[in-house]
């Protein structure tokens, strides 16, 4: 167990705290609130279930009479109430190990009870101090450090002149990165607060090197820094960055709003895919950039999407994705094979055309700004992985969004108006974009096979399973260039391609 002491000057740090730790608790979190009548401990869950309900009218009953008073919320909430409890044998009729397994509990006078509750709580103690109150947080190492993390980013808030600032959930995805809507006031424009703390290196694979350092993954917020920069250069709509914590991974962006290109059932909207097509077409009409100033006597370096990057992704399908699906790992002979037939794929990639590679260019990281013009309307984000590569990438995690199901016609009209855009500027080699573009198709959807699985397996994130069908007809149109024909025997002599394919 860890603890820190702070100072609440007046209800609004009282109210600043609840709306942190609703961005720093998850489910399975007990928290004991300690302290006299008037202490605080009300006025700190009113504002953490408000905070977590994103709605500041949200009625807050005492649980005085009831005992617990449950909520529906992003993370389901119990509000306990323990001060006519007679004896703690009740808190187990009261629902409360239900609860705590589904989501938060808030345990007011956790004395009354104190034996029946988990060892590992959190604790919140208020004392008057003043006007003000001193709140004493006790808490296991995990819960620790996410409430550390939160008060960080309150900090850092601060030092932007946002230190009164509304926090509110916005998104987290696949990655350990999360983003909050951050409100000054009423009638200011929003701001996004990007939380990318630096990754924890993880097992050494090869060369002495992680995964991340193999694939070329972002380990901080300096690439995502970079990139945006280099974009809004060029005039395409990437958000502007208005502070930044470049050791803590934290920084504050432009929010371009939050509508995206699928429609509210989830279907591509076609003219707005179209439209992203074209922008990767503007995107690739002029050659990259590779070295970016961030600060004084920091450059990123973009890195090339190299041989060792594109087989460690594609290695995810054998090494996840196929022990899965069979109940056995692949043979030596099975992964022998695989593994030359993608070198001969990133030999043939050698003559391919580079540009920058925005690496997750889909509808999750793409959003429609209706009020503007042309180009302007598409905003990007999501970019801190961008490599140097096959430019036919970025077009194909497009055309084949691993997130919606784009039918052929559409992926017809988005590969057109790409090629058009292209040749308005100057001719390209076609013909070897579309064999580029048949083998990166191919090379993202085995690693996104394994990403699903691995998700599923080490993460406890079974939700993107769902997305396995539509990945596997993808891969089976990919499959479909002559240049594939190796790959293709591949999966259907290993067992995957048929059985998936059948099924999509």
């Amino acid at each position: 167990m860890k603890s820190l002491e702070l100072l609440l000057e007046d209800e609004a740090a009282t109210i600043a705290l609840g709306e942190d730790l609703a961005l720093a608790l998850k489910a399975g979190d007990c928290v004991a609130l300690s302290g006299d009548l008037g202490a605080g401990k009300s006025t700190f869950a009113r504002a953490f279930l408000r905070a977590m309900a994103d709605d500041e009218t949200l009625e807050v009953p005492s649980p005085t009479f009831t005992l617990v008073q449950s909520y529906e919320l992003r993370i389901p909430v119990a509000h306990f109430d323990l001060y006519r409890l007679a004896d703690a044998s009740e808190l187990y009729e009261l629902g409360f190990d239900e609860a705590l397994s589904d989501g938060i509990c808030l345990v007011e006078w956790p004395e009354k009870a104190e034996e029946a509750l988990p060892a590992d709580r959190i604790t919140l103690t208020f004392t008057h101090v003043g006007e003000g109150r001193r709140l004493m947080i006790t808490a296991p190492d995990a819960a620790f450090g996410r409430i550390s993390r939160s008060l960080a980013i309150r900090s850092f808030l601060a030092q932007a002149g946002l230190a009164g600032a509304r926090r509110r959930h916005l998104s987290g995805d696949a990655s350990i990165r999360a983003y909050e809507r951050i409100r000054a006031g009423e009638g200011e424009p929003a701001k996004i607060l990007m939380d990318a703390p630096k990754h924890t290196p993880g097992p050494i694979l090869q060369d002495g090197k992680y995964y991340q350092q193999l694939a070329h993954i972002a380990e901080d917020v300096i690439p995502f820094v970079a990139v945006s920069e280099l974009l809004r250069k060029r005039g395409f709509a990437a958000p502007a960055i208005y502070a930044r914590d470049l050791d803590q991974g934290l920084l504050m962006i432009e929010d371009l709003g939050s509508e995206g290109i699928l429609d509210p059932q989830g279907r591509p909207i076609a003219e707005r895919y179209v439209e992203s097509a074209r922008l990767l077409a503007r995107l690739h009409s002029e050659p990259a950039e590779r070295d970016i100033p961030v600060a004084e006597g920091l450059v990123h370096h973009i890195p090339d999407f190299d041989r060792t990057a594109i087989k460690i992704e594609t290695s995810l399908l054998i090494d996840w994705y196929l022990p899965w699906k069979r109940g056995r790992p692949a043979s030596d002979a099975e992964r022998d094979a695989y593994f030359a037939i993608w070198d001969r794929l990133v030999d043939i990639l050698a003559a391919a055309e580079k540009n920058l590679v925005l690496r997750d260019y889909h509808s999750p990281n793409i959003l429609w700004r209706a009020d503007r013009s042309g180009l302007d309307r598409i905003g990007i984000i999501d970019f801190q992985d961008a490599m140097i590569g096959p430019a036919a990438y970025d077009l194909a995690a497009l055309v084949q969004d691993a997130r919606a199901t784009i039918e052929p016609d559409l992926a017809r009209r988005m590969m057109e108006a790409y090629i058009a855009e292209r040749r308005a500027v100057r001719p390209f080699d076609e013909a070897a974009f579309s064999r580029d573009w048949h083998i990166m198709a191919a090379q993202r959807n085995c690693k996104l096979a394994g990403i699903w699985v691995r998700l599923k397996e080490r993460d406890g994130k079974p939700g993107y399973m769902k997305h396995m069908p539509r990945t596997f007809a993808y891969l089976e149109r990919a499959l479909s260039h002559d240049v594939l024909t190796p790959l293709r025997d591949w999966c259907i002599k290993a067992g995957i391609l048929a059985s998936e394919s059948a099924t999509s």
